[in-house]
């Protein structure tokens, strides 16, 4: 998925799988290019947050305007522009390596 055509869709029910969600997104008129839910390594259960990625950026607008606060399974959508993911170790910002 490239980053500049790609939504976050956040408090998504666990419940939910791509199909479901591909369902309500293409009901609002859009086209999804991808869709993935993201989902733990181990139990492989959803974390609660994906990603869309769309054609273009008006899309990419279009379904944030759409679906941001749409509710869906009692839960209201956060729906934003995806932003690159930093490392683990920026993220944290703490990390000092251990040196004698």
């Amino acid at each position: 998925m490239e980053e500049q055509n790609k939504v976050y869709i956040g408090n998504l029910e666990y419940s939910i799988d791509e199909e479901e969600l591909q369902r309500v997104i293409e009901e609002k008129g859009l086209k999804l290019k991808e869709i993935k839910i993201i989902r733990d390594r181990f139990t492989n259960k959803s974390k609660g947050f994906g990603f869309a990625e769309f054609e273009d950026d008006e899309q990419v607008q279009q379904a944030i305007d759409l679906l941001d606060g749409h509710e869906l399974k009692s839960r209201k959508l956060k729906v934003n522009r995806a932003r690159r993911r930093e490392s683990g170790f920026e993220r944290r910002g703490d990390f000092k390596p251990y040196r004698k």
